[in-house]
């Protein structure tokens, strides 16, 4: 994030969760002190946990915190590489979209989708969290009570937040609801669905996550969702406020392809066995 253009001009705050355990200490501590030597911001303020909070009440505290505090706020998690152009594409469209109610949550990774004719930005329902932003009149919508959230759903309204049963987004809900999983980001993306809110979304990707290898929380090991970052600013915001269907439909095609055929699953499968438990050299 340092070679943003924006970077310079920018206000960074990290956020340190504090150590599971005893034998995390360590590893904490070096952490905070690569993250004090930070240097490319215009200012940068670690925020040192002293307890253990967990991913998702650890980002929901810090989200509430400085929405709050400036009324908008840019989230980049630590196994993100961005376009040079991220933080502009995130500081036009919170400057574009301020007063417009309907739009939600800005969305910095696309998957890498096959439609070549998608315009440069578009509104979706989903919201990714591997690279966000939002304001706090978006924010003041967000339900943490899983409970809540469910009662909510009916069987239609289940179809369509899983992009019509593409994805296990409603799954991600039960997981939750049953402990398996501690995400903040799927009852964020319901908060966002049942208040009928829109999402804004690059056509080519402006984040790349590499926590894909095996250090990412909740994620496998594997390339499904590797992209090309963006190289060029993004120009183009929508002004019509509905989602866009062809760019749904592109979505919902590689949700609906994206694990491949049995043969390629497989082999996908045994990769991810080797590189989990293969000893590395």
């Amino acid at each position: 994030m340092q070679k943003n253009l924006l970077a310079a001009q920018t206000d960074l705050f990290i956020f340190s969760d504090g150590p599971k355990t005893y034998a995390d200490k360590a590893s904490v501590d070096a952490v905070r002190q690569l993250a004090t030597q930070v240097t490319g911001f215009k200012t940068v303020q670690v925020i040192a946990r002293d307890s253990n909070m967990g991913l998702a009440n650890s980002i929901i505290s810090g989200v509430t915190q400085l929405v709050n505090k400036y009324g908008k706020v840019i989230v980049f998690e630590d196994d993100l590489v961005s376009s040079p152009y991220t933080l502009q594409y995130f500081n036009d469209a919170l400057a574009h979209y301020a007063n417009t109610e309907q739009v939600m949550h800005i969305s910095a990774y696309m998957f890498p989708l096959q439609d070549a004719t998608l315009p440069e930005t578009f509104f979706f329902r989903a919201a990714f969290s591997w690279g966000w932003a939002t304001w706090a009149r978006a924010w003041k919508n967000f339900e943490p009570d899983i409970d809540v959230l469910m009662a909510r759903f009916d069987a239609e309204k289940i179809h369509q937040f899983s992009i019509e049963g593409t994805m296990n987004f409603w799954k991600q809900m039960q997981d939750f609801k049953a402990r398996k999983n501690n995400s903040w980001a799927i009852r964020w993306y319901a908060s966002v669905f049942l208040n009928n809110g829109l999402t804004l979304n690059p056509a080519q990707s402006l984040i790349h996550n590499i926590g894909h290898d095996g250090t990412g929380v909740h994620s496998n090991i594997e390339d499904t969702y590797g992209v090309q970052v963006a190289q060029q600013a993004v120009k183009y915001f929508p002004d019509v406020l509905q989602e866009n269907k062809p760019a749904y439909n592109a979505i919902k095609y590689f949700l609906k392809n994206r694990k491949g055929n049995l043969l390629q699953r497989g082999l996908r499968f045994a990769k991810q066995l080797t590189l989990k438990y293969l000893p590395t050299k």
